[in-house]
């Protein structure tokens, strides 16, 4: 496999600028997914990549090799896109096989590959039907061999699980994860799915606006945004964010005034901001814990979503700010009930009035 490296790579069509100088190394046989709103560029991003769209400015290696100039055929890629595009007159052996064909590869080759790419993929019992009698996680899997019967450098993903329902996407979710396993290949994924981010990446690159927000593993991410942004993304439900102000920043954290007369301890580092700065806390869903000692935000519980394992009390404060509290699955919480919501300085999370995290004390 191969390591992928960008270097200030921008991309316009026309005077419009979509991609805004994104740096970014994928090692070899690394997983990484792009990761964002829709129209925030993954998907011109990982067309890049492939060469199904020119650079604007900026260089690209793959495997040390400048692509900048080389064709989609040349740069040792296989993509796998969010339509499966198979041939509906062929079988599943004839569409993996094409593309070798094509490259006029021997058909002792072309057999061998199909074959192996068939037995990791578990549908060696397939090979001689047609895609009308597939199921959609069958349709996958046939595009996700024709990639892989191609021996690529890199394997690029976009968007390839939308398509199915909820049940094959965690199927096929797992089955790609042991695939990256098995095979030891460098992949670039795109999704909107924070969840398949999180489950999928060894790397996550979070882009806004055609801007890297940032770039980390996912409990990187999850436990450490460095802005209100990543912040909001990721997580499910997202993270909770309360206006307030700093009154007070020492050794042990910050103090943050926030609506209703409650003072919220949080562990930043001192150093950064000044009593009377305009800050927003931010806390987890599961994080918020109903009677914890220390600082509480009281509300009326509006909402009650039953989700089996959990419960999501949707709590209205007195400023009409809401805020979401993640239970035990037999919690006691009803629509209308007073509640009171704990925080821990530990699990609170502060961002300036640009949005940048404050950095939080190690621990």
């Amino acid at each position: 496999m191969a390591e992928v490296v960008l270097s200030g790579i921008r991309k316009s069509f026309g005077k419009v600028e979509t991609i805004h100088g994104v740096d970014l190394t994928i090692a070899d046989r690394e997983f990484v997914v792009f990761v964002g709103p829709s129209g925030c560029g993954k998907s011109t991003l990982l067309r890049l990549i492939a060469g199904l769209e020119d650079i604007t400015a900026g260089e690209m290696t793959i495997d040390g090799v400048r692509v900048n100039d080389l064709p989609p055929a040349q740069r040792g890629i296989a993509m796998v896109f969010q339509s499966y595009a198979l041939y509906p007159h062929m079988t599943v052996y004839a569409n993996m096989a094409f593309g070798l064909k094509l490259a006029r590869a021997s058909g002792e080759t072309i057999e061998q590959r199909v074959k192996r790419a068939a037995e990791i993929l578990q549908i060696g019992h397939l090979l001689e039907r047609r895609p009308k009698e597939l199921s959609g996680g069958q349709r996958q899997r046939v595009a996700i061999g024709r990639a892989i019967v191609r021996e690529p450098k890199v394997f690029l993903f976009d968007e390839p699980l939308s398509n199915l329902d909820a049940a094959l996407r965690v199927q096929t979710r797992i089955e790609l994860a042991k695939l990256h396993e098995d095979m030891a290949a460098t992949m670039v994924y795109v999704t909107h799915d924070q969840v398949e981010a999180m489950t999928l990446a060894d790397k996550i690159v979070v882009l806004n606006e055609g801007r890297v927000e940032q770039i980390g593993s996912p409990l990187a991410l999850y436990h450490h945004p460095g802005n209100l942004f990543v912040a909001g993304f990721i997580g499910s439900p997202k993270m909770n964010f309360i206006r307030g102000t700093l009154s007070a920043v020492g050794e042990a954290g910050a103090e943050v005034a926030l609506p209703g007369a409650v003072t919220a301890k949080v562990a930043v580092r001192p150093g950064v901001g000044r009593p009377g700065d305009a800050v927003t806390l931010g806390v987890r869903p599961e994080h918020l814990r109903g009677g914890t000692a220390g600082a509480r935000l009281v509300g009326r519980v509006e909402v009650v979503e039953q989700l089996g394992e959990s419960n999501l009390a949707y709590l209205r404060l007195p400023d009409g700010e809401t805020v979401v509290l993640r239970s035990e699955g037999d919690a006691k919480v009803r629509e209308g009930d007073q509640l009171a919501a704990g925080l821990d300085a530990a699990d609170c999370h502060l961002f300036d009035a640009s949005g940048t995290a404050f950095p939080r004390i190690a621990g």
